[in-house]
């Protein structure tokens, strides 16, 4: 399930915990809201924010490490039919085919894309993340999004707690020897925020159309979408069933069966 932590990934993890815990250690050392509390006794406020930021590290490296659905073998079984099952259940007329792999050679399922980056093809490609260094693929995308959100929500407290340590000075420079790792902190904190707002964001609406990443920006490209409009989507099923499908369906979808209901009304 998981891949081997020291591969090309080993730095760029490396450093999101070190700047993790560096940020947080300014956080307690620095005269902030955290601080006073520890002072007073009142460990419950420091204490969560520790858990949240130690879940947040453990999210991160569970998308990190995780298979987002890697594409191994042409024999890829869907649900609890055959192939032959499935070609019998789905009119193959309406479908285009489904093509090969040209670096892989492996017969990719509808909404799969080869990633360069990961040297293997993904189920229901999204994109593939650098942050993580790691595809975002059919089976981690929901653990995707809820790091995000926990992330978000320990962002936003640290953005309180850096802004709480701020104190005045005579002179500018002496506020700055005084104030600068935690400006420091508070800058990095706020582009870090800013980041996982637009992509949460962005994530949650294309969620709410079932649609990925890859296929909103090149849906031109891609066979199954072009006889499409940009309005229509041939696997949109309404906004509460595709919130509901993403975040509570842990089974394996066959998107020809939805591809072809989905051309069927379209026809």
């Amino acid at each position: 399930m998981f891949k081997n932590v020291f591969r090309s990934g080993f730095l760029i993890r490396t450093a999101h915990v070190i700047l993790t815990w560096v940020i947080t250690l300014i956080l307690f050392l620095h005269d902030t809201d955290l601080r006073r509390q520890r002072e007073n006794g009142e460990l419950m406020q420091p204490v969560v924010f520790s858990l949240l930021v130690l879940l947040s590290v453990m999210l991160y490296f569970t998308v990190s490490l995780m298979d987002p659905g890697f594409v191994l073998s042409d024999s890829v079984k869907y649900g609890q039919g055959s192939g032959e099952e499935l070609e019998e259940m789905i009119p193959q007329n309406p479908i285009p085919r489904l093509r090969r792999c040209g670096y892989c050679l492996l017969q990719q399922p509808m909404r799969a894309k080869h990633c360069q980056a990961c040297k293997h093809c993904v189920r229901r490609f999204d994109h593939h993340c650098p942050w993580i260094e790691n595809c975002v693929g059919e089976r981690n995308h929901r653990c995707f999004i809820i790091y995000l959100a926990v992330q978000l929500l320990a962002l936003l407290w640290a953005l309180q707690i850096a802004w709480s340590g701020f104190h005045s000075s005579d002179t500018w420079k002496l506020w700055l020897i005084v104030n600068g790792f935690l400006l420091a902190s508070l800058c990095v904190v706020g582009v870090l925020s800013l980041v996982v707002v637009l992509l949460l964001g962005c994530h949650l609406f294309l969620i709410s159309i079932n649609s990925t990443t890859w296929e909103f920006m090149s849906r031109h490209r891609i066979s199954y979408l072009k006889s499409y409009s940009d309005e229509e989507n041939p696997f949109d099923r309404g906004i509460l069933c595709n919130l509901w499908d993403f975040f509570c369906m842990c089974r394996t979808v066959v998107w020809e069966q939805v591809y072809y209901r989905g051309s069927h009304n379209h026809v």
